[in-house]
């Protein structure tokens, strides 16, 4: 029974930066022992944890990374969310939304033979973006993941921000605003300058062909 209120509340987290000492104590455990239980999910493929982007590698290794679930249904379902409808009025769904692309994203490298990794940024001044890939020495791929079915050039802020702020260090930067659509909707290639606006399998279609 703990351990399954361990998942529910995991489930809560899902998207968010992994605080073991947060989730621990309402559970009565200690935080050896959730890390122990974070472990077993994560070799077992139920969760994955993506670690914070940094140009200097050491640093991600110590940073606090995300923690996702890898399959949206069993996140849906532990989080007591029914059906497409329920899920829409969630508001969880922007993180069910951005969990399932990273889970697409790293389906889509391992069907590549591709060993990259997912990352995240954010910095001290609160400056986000879901996620950073780094598929070749010199180039970045920045990604908002929107569960709108609207595109706005507000949505790409932080990306162009993170931009200009990589534009020293890294040679070709690719943004891409990813959203949902609706299905009789044509979805706009830009929504602000050097931005591509994607459905999820447009996304992955762009950056793994």
């Amino acid at each position: 029974m703990t351990f399954h209120r361990f998942l529910r509340i995991l489930a809560t987290r899902h998207g968010q930066m992994l605080n073991k000492t947060d989730m621990a104590a309402p559970l009565g455990v200690s935080v050896p022992t959730l890390t122990e239980w974070l472990n077993v999910l994560e070799v077992s493929g139920i969760v994955v944890r993506v670690p914070p982007y940094y140009r200097n590698a050491g640093k991600r290794l110590v940073k606090t990374p995300k923690v996702y679930f890898s399959d949206s249904g069993l996140l849906c379902h532990l989080l007591g969310i029914r059906s497409a409808a329920e899920l829409a009025r969630s508001p969880f769904a922007g993180a069910v939304f951005e969990g399932f692309v990273v889970s697409e994203i790293i389906k889509a490298q391992q069907s590549a033979g591709n060993a990259g990794e997912v990352y995240y940024f954010r910095d001290e001044q609160g400056l986000e973006v879901d996620i950073v890939l780094s598929p070749r020495e010199g180039c970045a791929v920045l990604a908002e993941c929107k569960m709108s079915a609207t595109a706005t050039p507000d949505m790409t802020v932080p990306m162009c921000r993170l931009a200009a702020s990589l534009g020293r260090e890294v040679a070709e930067i690719n943004m891409h605003l990813v959203h949902s659509p609706a299905k009789s909707a044509r979805v706009s290639p830009t929504a602000g300058e050097g931005v591509r606006v994607s459905s999820v399998k447009g996304f992955l279609s762009d950056v793994f062909g």
